[in-house]
């Protein structure tokens, strides 16, 4: 079982490994989307020293949605990371993929294309063309998890907490908004919600950034309760996301699935284990966002 999780600086990272993070999840605005912050070379660099000399790994984000002046800049940046020797990166644009065989930068890359990553038959199609993993998207079930499980060749990655991002746009959704009420722009700010008509409980997060508008949807995602089900469907790669939540709290609350995977390893899990973690979970998790275990218990037939 592999634990996944974002940093957003060299302190925390530190921490992140020591709490039994197995690869730290980092990256640049430039080519990578929804990073809780982006480090620069200097920095990329100091982490996988660091990650390496810990007997970690590094896997960095070039998953942005590249139009022709990202492509034009990509290649010297996929060389930077092949000089400092990252692990492996998260690729969902083929033209990337064309790019690294085309210049030759043997780089393991895990295939990430977001909401589209729903078959077993897609990852097995970017398997053959030299994907070592990929990141499935966060709208599937407990019974479509399992299913692709059991028939992908590589191994797959499924979001155990975190926020899920539901809608990208390149345009500037934020900046145009509060051009036309007249307000101040807050480009960036995180802390910023949007509420459907008559549905005040509706708050789905909205920032903007390099990448353009992200929207998430209301409640974050906590499959903390069903580790036990996806270590035994094979779903093994847990990834934890700090976007939303952040410093020394997300580094106890990866503690917390470690501390709930030797548990499953060592054949102590059990009604009253998972009752407690949920139950610290919630306690961690930032009061102003929700929890809920997004598709994963729904019906298949019921999703609309």
């Amino acid at each position: 079982m592999e634990l996944i999780a974002t940093a957003e600086s060299i302190g925390q990272a530190r921490k992140l490994l020591e709490a039994g993070i197995n690869t730290l999840y980092i990256g640049e605005d430039e080519f990578g989307l929804r990073l809780p912050t982006s480090f620069s070379r200097e920095e990329q660099k100091e982490l996988v020293q660091l990650a390496h000399e810990k007997g970690n790994k590094i896997t960095v984000a070039v998953n942005a949605l590249m139009h022709n002046d990202r492509i034009a800049t990509v290649i010297p940046y996929l060389q930077f990371l092949k000089e400092i020797q990252v692990d492996a990166i998260t690729v969902g644009d083929p033209g990337v993929i064309h790019l690294l065989k085309q210049h030759a930068i043997d780089i393991p890359y895990i295939y990430d294309a977001q909401t589209m990553v729903t078959s077993a038959n897609q990852v097995n199609f970017w398997a053959k063309r030299g994907a070592t993993g990929a990141v499935l998207a966060r709208e599937l079930t407990r019974d479509e998890l399992e299913l692709i499980s059991g028939q992908t060749v590589v191994p797959i990655e499924v979001l155990v907490y975190g926020a899920t991002c539901i809608h990208q746009s390149k345009r500037p959704l934020v900046r145009n908004y509060f051009n036309y009420v007249g307000e101040s722009n807050v480009e960036n700010d995180r802390s910023l919600f949007l509420s459907e008509p008559k549905k005040e409980e509706t708050h789905y997060s909205i920032y903007e950034d390099r990448n353009g508008t992200h929207i998430f949807a209301t409640n974050d995602v906590n499959l903390a309760a069903h580790l036990e089900t996806l270590s035994q469907a094979g779903l093994t790669q847990w990834k934890l996301d700090g976007l939303f939540t952040k410093g020394d709290v997300f580094v106890e609350m990866a503690a917390l699935f470690n501390e709930a995977r030797v548990a499953i390893m060592e054949g102590n899990w059990s009604a009253e284990y998972t009752d407690h973690l949920n139950e610290r979970v919630q306690q961690l998790h930032p009061a102003e966002r929700a929890l809920d275990e997004g598709f994963f218990v729904k019906n298949p037939e019921d999703i609309q």
